[in-house]
């Protein structure tokens, strides 16, 4: 392979690059990653050529058949990469030339590199929008087996980190499920919107060749070409809206990984955390730390990092392709590489942990957690306002406070002590089974709502 640079800029400069221009200006270090990409745009672009008459059969052929030779040699490990080449473009078509000769300069017709990397990056990104809902999905799943298993056991709701009321661990478990549907279908809208071809736009006004747009979108899976040449090099709305769902996915992976860091803790003994994502202490012997957990807990920084990094490249860029748009690919492949590693360790982290349903029962019972059965139950049977109600129940956990029990742990006495409407009837809503069974709105946290839920998710997921 050549290492002649000038030989694909052509005639305009007369000597060849500073070590440190080249050095600045390459990117193959990186976008060598799109090398599937450009190769399968690159076939579809010979072939149109030869469709339209632009270039011949023979041609074609030759172009076709040196592509795949080249993909062969990428994908085996022995292509060698030049840096004096700038790109994977001319990466490839340097080697292209090496193998079949003259027609090899006959492919870059009717296109640019600004067109090309275009397209090659909005394939890689639409791939990994595809990649991203198949590892959501396969998180959700995980989770309808532990909210399955958990549909009744009782643990506490939290608001503020302190006990609010109690619900079901199969309920908690759901909540998840739903956040990450949400993600699912960011990655699904974006992936939609970008599925637009910008090959054919060439450097940014279109071609005079008599291309057909239609055919290379079509060969390439998009649903149409981008109809405006300028938006189509200039864009990179596809790698923000992929970044901006990978951040929200991540940071719904941080909370859930914060909650089981908390959970497994001695403290919490909510969870017990597999070996496969725990690590042990180098000093402490007692230690069992959730690792994995944390780590997926701190991926949000890296991939909304490259999220604020992408919108600071592209602010302040004029129409059409600036070489700062060079500077897109790199954040976005990390990002990409670490929210499959952090939605990939959060599955096996739900499919080996194991809930502690007497743990949870414990928690759930303490910290006065059917206040609002109380004050619901002054208000459905006593008539009193809910605010009046509220002031009562006030009352009545000040005494169970000062006393060191619980709401249910109260004598009738003691309970009339605050209002002579209550009757023993009250106790039927105290404990933290019938709290959880009486929440039978849609949504709420009762067993069979619960069950109701997973039912539609399995639904949905298969």
């Amino acid at each position: 392979m050549t290492d002649d640079a000038n030989s694909m800029w052509g005639g305009r400069f007369a000597a060849g690059p500073d070590a440190i221009m080249e050095a600045i200006n390459a990117s193959i270090g990186f976008d060598q990653r799109l090398a599937a990409q450009d190769i399968e745009g690159s076939r579809a672009h010979a072939a149109m050529l030869a469709a339209t008459g632009i270039i011949t059969d023979n041609d074609a052929e030759a172009i076709r058949e040196g592509l795949l030779t080249v993909l062969s040699e990428i994908e085996t490990g022995t292509f060698r990469f030049s840096t004096a080449l700038e790109d994977i473009h001319m990466n490839v078509e340097a080697r292209l030339k090496d193998l079949i000769g003259e027609p090899a300069g006959r492919l870059h017709t009717a296109r640019s590199r600004n067109d090309q990397v275009a397209t090659d990056f909005r394939l890689w990104v639409r791939g990994q929008c595809d990649a991203a809902v198949t590892s959501i999905q396969a998180l959700q799943k995980a989770l309808l087996v532990q909210a399955e298993a958990g549909a009744d056991w009782v643990m506490p709701g939290f608001t503020h980190l302190q006990t609010a009321q109690p619900v079901t661990w199969g309920h908690h478990m759901m909540a998840y499920v739903e956040m990450l549907g949400r993600d699912a279908s960011r990655f699904a809208d974006a992936r939609a919107r970008m599925n637009e071809s910008p090959l054919g736009a060439a450097a940014l006004a279109g071609t005079s060749f008599p291309i057909d747009r239609e055919a290379t979108a079509k060969a390439l899976g998009f649903d149409r070409p981008m109809a405006n040449s300028l938006d189509a090099v200039a864009d990179r709305d596809f790698p923000l809206e992929f970044l901006s769902s990978a951040s929200i996915c991540a940071m719904h992976l941080s909370r859930f990984a914060e909650e089981l860091v908390i959970w497994s803790s001695a403290q919490f003994r909510f969870v017990a955390m597999s070996d496969r994502f725990s690590t042990g202490s180098s000093i402490m012997p007692q230690k069992k730390n959730p690792d994995a957990a944390e780590l997926v807990r701190a991926k949000i920084g890296r991939i909304l990092g490259a999220t604020v990094g992408l919108f600071t490249v592209m602010k302040g860029l004029p129409l059409t392709y600036s070489k700062d748009m060079q500077e897109d690919k790199e954040q976005v492949f990390d990002a990409a590489d670490n929210l499959m590693l952090a939605l990939a360790a959060m599955e096996g982290m739900v499919r080996d942990m194991t809930g502690n349903p007497e743990a949870l029962r414990t928690a759930a019972s303490s910290g006065f957690s059917t206040a609002t059965d109380l004050a619901d139950w002054l208000v459905r049977e006593a008539g009193l306002p809910f605010r009046d109600a509220h002031h009562v129940t006030g009352s009545l956990v000040a005494l169970a406070e000062a006393e060191g029990k619980d709401l249910p742990d109260l004598t009738l006495d003691q309970m009339k002590s605050a209002h002579e409407a209550i009757t023993d009837d009250v106790f039927t809503v105290l404990g933290v089974d019938n709290s959880v069974a009486s929440r039978t709105s849609y949504g709420g946290t009762a067993p069979d709502q619960v069950r109701a839920q997973i039912a539609r998710w399995k639904e949905i997921l298969t």
